[in-house]
């Protein structure tokens, strides 16, 4: 895969006309698998990654560790527009996993970025206007040569409309409960699921297990609920976007299937 930052600001003193590299956009609810189709996609192409939901936790995280009011509109959204935010693949990464690390301002921030209690954060940012917009000059700043592999909410419907390639990655909401239960059971923070997306490694046993299972699940459709209402950028697949359902495919059959549509649509190597 190639570097995943954003550029400096361009100096403005070329004036050559360039051709927009490719996108392939992945969009879709949490839990369905877009980070790790992207990430894999990217790193089989040699592409940059774009991992907008990274984005939205920064930002969240920022904003909890300097007691900026999710209110303040404009706070928030200072504090986005300031924030040096990149992706890389972790050091002796095998391909199969492309663990993708988030940096910002320099630091590896991974671990805290994808911890559980920055997801309520992330969420009201996202929902955020001025958030959005701040962010967006950065999203964009990410496309460049060769191509870009691009997974969020609204990749294909705002932020790359011209993409050569838009995928709607679901599942149900209990398939996509169950992955992040076992996300976090496995303290795994490298935003990638490690076993097949339909396996139950060890099962969900136990009182304790299940009520966290249940409160997952709750969450998960909260979630769902405030995305597809929201106001600004509401999760929907594009009109042209191809539906790809994960709830009983295993990781290696969704990469199959966006393979396919990959070459059918001349894209990559």
């Amino acid at each position: 895969m190639a570097s995943s930052h954003p550029p400096s600001k361009p100096s403005g003193r070329s004036t050559r006309r360039t051709i927009n590299p490719d996108v392939i956009a992945i969009d879709g609810p949490g839990g369905a698998g877009k980070g790790t189709v992207a990430s894999r996609l990217a790193a089989a192409l040699d592409w940059h990654l774009l991992d907008s939901g990274a984005l939205y936790r920064v930002v969240g995280l920022i904003a909890l560790r300097r007691g900026i009011d999710f209110d303040d509109a404009a706070s928030l959204a200072e504090a986005t527009r300031k924030a040096d935010i990149g992706f890389k693949e972790a050091a002796g990464a095998l391909p199969a996993a492309v663990p993708i690390r988030v940096l910002v301002d320099g630091v590896d921030e991974t671990d805290a970025v994808r911890s559980a209690e920055v997801e309520q954060p992330a969420s009201r940012v996202a929902a955020v206007a001025a958030v959005r917009e701040a962010l967006f000059a950065t999203q964009q700043a990410f496309r460049r040569p060769p191509g870009l592999v691009a997974d969020g909410r609204d990749m294909g419907t705002v932020v790359f409309p011209d993409a050569r390639l838009k995928i709607f990655l679901t599942a149900s909401v209990d398939a996509r409960a169950r992955r992040r239960f076992e996300q976090l059971k496995d303290r795994e923070a490298s935003g990638s699921l490690r076993a097949p997306f339909g396996s139950d490694r060890e099962g969900v046993a136990g009182a304790a297990a299940q009520a966290a299972l249940a409160a997952i699940r709750a969450s998960t459709e909260a979630r769902d609920e405030r995305d597809r209402t929201r106001p600004v950028s509401p999760l929907l697949p594009a009109p042209d976007a191809v539906t790809i359902d994960s709830t009983e495919m295993s990781i290696d059959d969704v990469m199959a299937a966006v393979m396919t549509l990959v070459q059918e649509r001349g894209l990559g190597r």
